[in-house]
């Protein structure tokens, strides 16, 4: 990418200076589980599962790096089997020092312009009702890119086997048009 389709990119996302996104690496793997650990919002996978993202999903799934190269924040997501024009969003953190920037829409932006290529239409995701946050980021998504936006019940509290889970309630945007595709 040339200095001026980063300037480009930068100015459609509202992309931080210093900031760039990019495909996940391996190597990003021990990053992004520190990360999601410190957010203290997320429930933690192993780091191993991270480094498993980091190389399987890496296609459906982002970092923000920092102008040091490191990661910065992260959204992992993959393509549902059963409806490949739906990307389902598992997980996005930003690190304790790049918050209240925007960053996270910034990289949901990001990630939904690059996988509406493949023919990705719509996104599904998972809240719980105290992730006043999350609510927010997927909201403001669906407004920006005046996409209908359907909330349900997913998985109730008693299906979790640990016990103490707030159910995870499904948000479903989409059908996404245009706006999506813009990069």
């Amino acid at each position: 990418m040339t200095a001026a389709q980063a300037d480009l990119v930068r100015s459609e996302l509202d992309l931080p200076e210093g900031l760039t996104l990019d495909t996940p690496r391996v190597e990003d793997g021990a990053a992004i589980w520190r990360i999601a650990r410190d957010s203290k919002a997320l429930d933690l996978n192993s780091s191993y599962s991270y480094l498993l993202w980091c190389r399987d999903f890496a296609a459906t799934s982002v970092v923000a790096r920092d102008a040091d190269g490191g990661p910065v924040g992260f959204i992992t997501g993959y393509v549902r089997p059963e409806r490949p024009e739906t990307l389902v969003v598992w997980q996005v953190a930003v690190d304790h020092a790049w918050r209240g920037r925007k960053l996270a829409a910034t990289l949901l932006d990001g990630l939904v312009a690059r996988v509406a290529t493949a023919g990705v239409r719509g996104i599904e995701t998972t809240i719980t009702p105290d992730n006043t946050a999350s609510n927010r980021l997927f909201t403001s998504f669906a407004e920006r890119h005046e996409a209908p936006l359907e909330r349900e019940v997913l998985f109730h509290s008693g299906l979790f086997p640990d016990g103490g889970h707030e159910p995870e309630v499904l948000y479903r945007i989409g059908p996404l048009g245009p706006r999506a595709d813009r990069t």
